[in-house]
């Protein structure tokens, strides 16, 4: 069907009390993102011509958690049912065209399966995705005639006991033409146990006037699974998690355990990528060809170039690392870094809004932070940048081939010239020349006679 006649209508005003929580049930995480955020893509993918969110419970939270420019949001003030909450999409769509349905707490659907069901509807037909499952319990039944049509669905708390056996079941995404759709909205009726308004009610409602319904199935078992509850809402991230890492694989990633790695944002991964167990990536990361990272390893929006190893325990945020560099194990490189290539950042090193030239080292129990550094330097270990005095940060500059002792205090603003070398246990406050070597020295004294204090008896 023409991409332009799609409109598509995601209901999310459920206030989700199974999952005892403040926050909106659409904007709990999955993946790194709200949960909302990915009913959202499934429907652009589709490139509808109208987009419609229908809020109710927590609803401010939602519109100022997420910025959708192309939503237009629904307010549903009472919770009158899934029916109740589509009539207050409609008159923020166009009167043509197809219309889907779908959940802000299903967020797993695939594209395809939603192409099936939208070019059925746009044959003049209402589509319905029904699933059969083990265990139907709190689903609506499909309820079928002597030849094997769809006569109507009937909710659970509705339904016989023989309805109750029906393994068939609603998943609630729908698709209809427009108007069929709105003449339908406007005949249902709150008749029920709950005395809502049943989006499901259109079925019974085509059938009376002898309209087509027609069924389609999800592509996998599991697609279709919706979040009510902390336990599901885990369960889908697990299966969010597999889908990522059987994609990894499937580019050629080595895995350590496809089961323990977690992917809450975008991966981009070169050729011989290897990833040891629970390592975590956040917001966007881009691994060159030949990356290792190590066992236990968070890399939050980081760029790493080729043939860099990250060894276990290190964590990583908003910096990049250039090619055949060595950082870790526990590391910490924080926002602002620039590790150029071929840098190591050793054991217990932390690294915050600082550039690292060349083949610079920092191997051992250091913190280098508002700093420009340069290439060939060695910082030993124990040295740290005093960048801050108080109230302001000052930033220290160590020019290339510098060698840097043990324990060294660099208090800023102070700029070590090229090829200085300080002495450990150096503290410096003025600039070291290049070229030189320079100490901050005093006496070594020995106490003759001198005695360690005794614990009281």
């Amino acid at each position: 069907m023409a991409t332009q006649s799609l409109q598509v209508v995601i209901l999310a005003a459920g206030q989700g009390k199974r999952m005892h929580s403040r926050l909106p049930k659409v904007l709990h995480p999955l993946g790194g993102r709200p949960m909302l955020l990915h009913v959202l893509d499934s429907a652009r993918r589709l490139a509808p011509t109208r987009l419609a969110v229908v809020i109710g419970h927590g609803g401010e939270a939602v519109t100022s958690h997420l910025e959708a420019p192309d939503v237009a949001w629904a307010m549903q003030d009472r919770q009158l049912g899934t029916g109740h909450a589509v009539m207050q999409a409609m008159p923020m769509l166009e009167p043509k065209g197809v219309v889907l349905v779908l959940y802000g707490d299903v967020p797993r659907i695939a594209t395809g399966t939603l192409r099936s069901l939208v070019d059925a509807a746009a044959e003049n037909q209402l589509a319905l995705l029904t699933q059969e499952v083990e265990d139907a319990k709190g689903y609506g039944r499909i309820v079928r005639d002597a030849s094997g049509r769809v006569a109507r669905i009937v909710e659970e708390r509705d339904a016989s006991e023989a309805e109750r056996a029906i393994r068939e079941v609603n998943t609630g995404v729908v698709a209809a033409p427009f108007a069929k759709l709105e003449a339908w909205l406007a005949g249902l009726t709150n008749d029920n146990v709950q005395g809502e308004y049943y989006l499901t009610d259109i079925v019974a409602a085509a059938v009376a006037e002898s309209y087509p319904v027609a069924v389609r199935r999800p592509q996998s078992p599991t697609e279709c699974l919706g979040v009510n509850s902390k336990r599901e809402l885990a369960r889908i991230e697990r299966l969010l998690q597999m889908d990522r890492a059987q994609a990894l694989l499937d580019a050629g990633v080595t895995l350590a355990d496809p089961a323990r790695v977690d992917v809450r944002g975008e991966l981009a991964c070169g050729r011989d990528v290897s990833i040891d167990v629970n390592c975590i990536f956040e917001g966007k990361v881009a691994l060159g060809d030949g990356v290792k990272i190590g066992a236990n390893c968070i890399l939050r929006d980081v760029t790493v170039g080729e043939g860099t190893e990250i060894r276990p325990f290190s964590l990583l945020e908003e910096a990049s690392v250039g090619a055949n560099a060595r950082i870790g194990p526990y590391a910490r490189i924080r926002p602002g870094t620039q590790l150029a290539d071929e840098v190591h950042i050793g054991n217990f090193v932390e690294v915050k809004a600082s550039a690292i030239g060349r083949a610079s080292k920092a191997n051992h129990l250091a913190y280098v932070g508002d700093a420009t550094v340069g290439k060939g330097v060695n910082i030993g270990a124990g040295t740290i940048t005093c960048n801050y005095d108080g109230a302001n940060k000052h930033r220290t500059v160590i020019e290339d081939d510098v060698q840097i002792g043990s324990d060294v205090q660099l208090v800023a603003p102070v700029t070590i010239g090229r090829g200085a070398t300080i002495g450990a246990g150096a503290t410096i406050t003025k600039d070291a020349p290049p070229g030189e070597l320079t100490v901050t020295e005093k006496k070594q004294v020995t106490r003759p006679g001198w005695k360690r204090p005794q614990k009281s008896k």
